[in-house]
């Protein structure tokens, strides 16, 4: 597995790696190093880790150039280097960039088949990053490398269904594409669901947000809705998990529009205590701005909410749309505080209306939860390496409604 990024917090990686881990394969991973001070190379629960010190110093476009390539030539030496010796059966490299895919040409010469796990959207990426518009020269340069980039796997994964729309559009063929969601591993919330419900003993409605707090997370939204609907929900209050760029001026918002003492940040706290945490929320808020890029995202933390049986507030973006109908979450107009600080309002008062979203939410959440995209994910990866697989457990119940819509 390639892929630009630390190991131990990529969680779409982990989740790949050890899944084939324990399906019996031997995985070798080439990462950034950690800055945390890990060693450059160990074993995480089974997984064979190798990284290179470069770091993620990102933000023009030139440093991004220096990190992609240098980080592009450490892994084809590294794979070139170690071909003879592993003789890998499959590459699974993931973007960004794109043309880390061409790290396994000597590879792919040598007999490997190459799995390209396409995160992004890389041409939307940059438009929303950099404001740029879709005719602009680098973006049509990202497209042909895109598209140059599909061509050359053998297999190519992306993480929803508008996205295989939008890519298949671009010429990437259906037949060698899989979805494979970004869906939260279930296990890893079975002791907070086993355990007693907790509930803020001065009767609070606690609204949650849990992440990175940057502007395309839309917190300034959230923080101006709850600032319209304090007087109707006197007893809410916004908890915000997590740091990030924007906290400074979202403590600064908080406080102009006197909620201060409504919105509390907590800060970041470890991954194996979010469903903890998750437990005594009542509803969890997604305020993501839309974009062109955005309008295809699938956040990791809807999937959380639901998994813990809690209702949801989110923007309504296209991925989301597609596997989520109105009776499972409640919808907002991005950017726009007003509709979202009436959704909270109606949702604070109705706890049945709550109850019944929440659970619908989880039946439509069962044909693409992680056991499903695990199983499909094996399979691929045992068709390519011409191993033998069980037949994936694919979801095999009604599939709501919302699933089947143009």
């Amino acid at each position: 597995m390639l892929v630009q990024n630390f190991y131990d917090g990529d969680i779409r990686v982990r989740r790949k790696a050890e899944a084939l881990v324990a399906a019996g394969y031997i995985v070798d991973v080439l990462a950034l190093a950690s800055p945390k001070g890990s060693a450059k190379n160990y074993v995480l629960n089974g997984v064979n880790v190798q990284t290179l010190s470069l770091g993620k110093q990102r933000g023009s476009l030139g440093r991004y150039a220096f990190e992609y390539g240098a980080f592009l030539l450490w892994c084809f030496f590294k794979l070139f280097g170690t071909m003879s010796v592993r003789r890998y059966s499959v590459v699974d490299i993931n973007n960004l960039p794109d043309f880390l895919v061409f790290a396994a040409i000597w590879a792919k010469w040598r007999g490997a088949k190459v799995l390209f796990d396409m995160h992004e959207i890389t041409p939307e990426f940059y438009m929303s990053k950099y404001r740029m518009n879709e005719g602009s020269l680098l973006v049509r340069i990202l497209k042909v490398v895109e598209k140059a980039s599909f061509n050359f796997a053998d297999r190519v994964l992306v993480i929803n269904e508008p996205i295989k729309k939008l890519l298949e559009g671009r010429g990437l063929p259906a037949s060698k594409t899989t979805v494979l969601m970004n869906s939260v591993d279930e296990s890893l919330f079975e002791s907070a669901l086993s355990a007693p419900a907790k509930k803020e003993s001065n009767g609070q409605f606690i609204m949650m947000y849990h992440g990175t707090l940057t502007h395309i997370y839309g917190l300034d939204v959230a923080i101006e809705a709850l600032a319209r609907a304090q007087q109707q929900i006197p007893s809410a209050e916004f908890w915000i998990l997590g740091g990030g760029p924007e906290k400074p001026a979202l403590e600064k918002l908080a406080a102009r529009l006197g909620v201060a003492s409504k919105v509390k940040f907590i800060g970041n706290v470890l991954p194996q205590e979010v469903p903890q945490w998750l437990s005594r929320c009542d509803l969890g808020v997604l305020p993501t701005r839309r974009d062109v890029f955005l309008d295809y995202s699938f956040s990791n933390k809807l999937s959380e909410y639901i998994i813990m049986g809690k209702g949801v507030i989110c923007s309504r973006l296209n991925a989301i749309r597609h596997y989520f109908s109105d009776d499972a979450l409640t919808y907002f107009e991005p950017q726009d505080p007003t509709d979202l600080a009436r959704q909270m309002v109606k949702l604070a008062r109705n706890s049945e209306l709550r109850e019944r979203k929440a659970q619908r939410a989880q039946v439509e959440y069962e044909p693409i939860n992680w056991s499903v995209m695990k199983a499909r994910y094996l399979a691929v990866t045992a068709e390519l390496s011409g191993m033998p697989a069980a037949k994936p457990a694919e979801y095999t119940g009604a599939v709501p409604n919302v699933l089947t819509r143009a």
